[in-house]
């Protein structure tokens, strides 16, 4: 089995695709099962958010397992195949574990060093993890992926090298409607990417929040964090009236503020929306009211905020992050290659231990006059002997195997001992190594 990622993001397609392609919800969880029904795919975790689809798998076949997943991205999202490949871009084993580290630490975001990708990957490996769709291999890939994400945010100042979405946004408002103090926002929704803009607005010095959304309660609670107040989501043309700047992202899928909706309340006022929603939240149309200045995603993309979002000061702290990235993957490879020769060394032990059994049998039917104490001896000295014979080669073949072209060592082992790992014996006592391992190791869930 092997890792794969099939994607595409803000760098490699248009808004436009990326927001046909984008899953959430029922059909998410669909196309998760969908995926993984396919012969050729073990394993799969979909990360799918305002400017990426990208889908994690464990394959049994490059070529297999890269058709799979093009062709139920493309019957999801209704994109022919053609169009779809021209966007798409393909990571296979070691380049998959870089490709997620480098995302979870916000070096592949539309604003360098954002940190809500954190929360969001966590969100897709809990969904996958929900829907039974990712086995080990994903939870180890994306928990060790979560804390190089944590440590690049808590070791480097990659926080202050680009502005979040939501930063970036209100930068573009400031340039419409002046110093944002003392303006007042409406936010519409309340999920994560909501309650980011919330903050941000209330640090920015806005002190009239007002949060809308389909369901009061959590409006409520979102409201009451920044000192706001909450309305339900059929008030959001009312609050549009009084409002100064609109911030949207419901998830909803289909247009929450309408061209009318906006001409009826604004009448000519000036007032800025920033929608982040994928599909759009705010209809496009409501660019052409007088007074009206609509930024989505895709006008941020053209506006080249898609870039790296950094300038030649911040050099250095995305250079420490990228290093931070280059060991923990080179520390991720390692292990694992160490870790897949367990099964061979466990079963080069456990058939020397079947050889050292046969023999003292052997030699107790022989010379059946032994006394217990003098065969312990003989059985003890045996077994020393083959622990010390057994030593020096299995430390070495372990270290060998952590090299890139470790699995060499492990064949040549597998074949000069005739070995078999995946007898039921030697799987069952791997498993056991492995979970002694994960007690002290660094396998473990993430702390959530």
């Amino acid at each position: 089995m092997s890792l794969l990622t099939v994607g595409l993001s803000h760098r490699t397609a248009p808004v436009a695709l990326l927001e046909r392609v984008a899953v959430t919800g029922d059909a998410l969880v669909k196309l998760l099962h969908d995926i993984r029904s396919d012969e050729h795919v073990a394993e799969v975790m979909i990360v799918s958010t305002c400017n990426r689809v990208e889908v994690y798998a464990e394959v049994d076949r490059f070529h297999g397992g890269v058709t799979a997943v093009t062709e139920m991205l493309s019957a999801h999202s209704d994109v022919p195949q053609d169009q779809l490949t021209r966007h798409l871009y393909v990571h296979y084993e070691d380049r998959v574990v870089e490709h997620l580290f480098t995302v979870v630490c916000g070096l592949d975001s539309m604003a360098v060093g954002e940190g809500q990708i954190l929360g969001q990957v966590r969100q897709s490996l809990r969904l996958a993890q929900e829907q039974g769709t990712a086995g080990s291999t994903l939870n180890e890939l994306a928990q060790q992926a979560l804390r190089v994400g944590k440590r690049a945010h808590t070791e480097t100042g990659i926080d202050r090298v680009g502005a979040s979405l939501v930063g970036l946004g209100l930068t573009l408002a400031e340039r419409v409607l002046g110093p944002i103090q003392g303006k007042r926002a409406l936010v519409v929704g309340a999920g994560s990417m909501s309650a980011l803009s919330a903050v941000t607005l209330g640090r920015a010095g806005v002190t009239d929040i007002v949060v809308a959304n389909r369901t009061f309660e959590r409006a409520a609670r979102l409201a009451q964090s920044v000192g706001g107040r909450a309305v339900e989501l059929a008030d959001v043309e009312r609050e549009l009236a009084s409002a100064d700047v609109v911030i949207s992202c419901t998830g909803a899928g289909t247009v929450v503020i309408g061209t009318e909706m906006v001409a009826r309340a604004a009448r000519g006022k000036p007032l800025f929306l920033l929608d982040l929603a994928l599909p759009h939240d705010v209809d496009p149309g409501v660019r052409m009211l007088p007074g009206v200045t609509l930024v989505d995603l895709e006008s941020m993309q053209e506006a080249g905020f898609g870039g790296d979002g950094h300038d030649g000061g911040a050099s250095d702290e995305v250079a420490a992050v990228r290093s931070i990235v280059s060991a923990e993957v080179c520390e991720y490879l390692r292990a694992e290659r160490a870790a897949k020769v367990t099964p061979t060394v466990i079963a080069l032990r456990a058939k020397a231990a079947d050889v050292v059994e046969t023999e003292i049998g052997r030699l107790v039917t022989r010379v059946p006059e032994i006394d217990g104490r003098l065969r312990g001896e003989i059985s003890q000295t045996i077994r020393r002997v083959v622990d010390k014979l057994l030593h020096e080669p299995t430390v070495r073949v372990k270290r060998l195997a952590a090299s890139p072209a470790g699995d060499h060592y492990a064949e040549a082992l597998r074949e000069l001992f005739d070995l078999n790992p995946k007898v039921p014996e030697a799987v069952t006592r791997a498993e056991v190594a492995e979970v002694e391992t994960d007690a002290t190791g660094r396998s473990g869930e993430e702390d959530a």
